[in-house]
């Protein structure tokens, strides 16, 4: 990001993106309470309102985001049962929209894996050579940005992530880690403006989709990163 703060902390149309992101399920009926993964030394978080809300429980973060949610997890064990549903969600995602969760929920609750987000790829993709050259263009086809939330229950997960773990594949997503284990999960299609934030142009680009959405007032600048 070029930023002087973490994403998580960066201000999006004035409460910082982690605010968005978590007051968006804690306004959700079918939420029952958030594990929120952090550094340990992270002393930004004690300052953010809902650092406050008895629904939300800190958990350390690990080295790599597949840790992180693995002690999430962990937390939560002694809280739910091991077929309870659990949604594993990207902090930098604070455009998410409600009828997305809501469909990702409906859709899954019945399913015997579980799944993810996603959106169907619409760009010619390309692979490239270490060089930066194109080696092949790749039929798009079947291809879907996979986004999250991802929706598992709480036992499999935690028993696919840690076997994942355990065997060296640091996943990148709990979708993953369930196919490692050789379930499959759904995919459900949602809305692209469930961007995550990464660049500093991401910013304004969310604004403009919490505004769209109703979630934040009209008018206002867009706050962008500070180098």
């Amino acid at each position: 990001m070029g930023a002087t703060l973490p994403k998580q902390y960066l201000e999006l149309a004035g409460l910082p993106v982690l605010e968005h992101s978590l007051r968006f399920f804690l306004d959700h009926p079918r939420i029952r309470g958030l594990a929120v993964a952090l550094d340990p030394t992270d002393e930004r978080w004690a300052g953010l309102p809902s650092a406050r809300h008895p629904a939300i429980l800190r958990v350390p973060g690990g080295a790599e985001r597949c840790h992180s949610v693995l002690n999430a997890l962990e937390a939560l064990a002694g809280r739910a049962q091991e077929d309870d549903w659990v949604l594993v969600h990207d902090a930098a995602r604070p455009c998410l929209r409600r009828e997305d969760l809501d469909r990702l929920i409906a859709t899954l609750e019945s399913h015997p894996v579980g799944g993810l987000l996603g959106v169907p790829v619409r760009d010619t993709m390309k692979a490239a050579d270490e060089h930066g050259e194109v080696e092949r263009t790749v039929p798009r086809a079947g291809l879907w940005h996979a986004y999250t939330p991802q929706m598992f229950r709480l036992g499999p997960l935690h028993q696919a992530l840690s076997q994942a773990i355990a065997a060296g594949q640091w996943v990148t997503d709990d979708a993953s880690a369930m196919e490692l284990a050789g379930l499959r999960p759904l995919l459900v299609e949602g809305h692209a403006d469930n961007l995550k934030i990464t660049h500093p142009e991401d910013l304004p680009l969310a604004h403009f989709y919490l505004t769209r959405q109703g979630r934040v007032p009209l008018g206002g600048n867009p706050t962008e990163a500070k180098a």
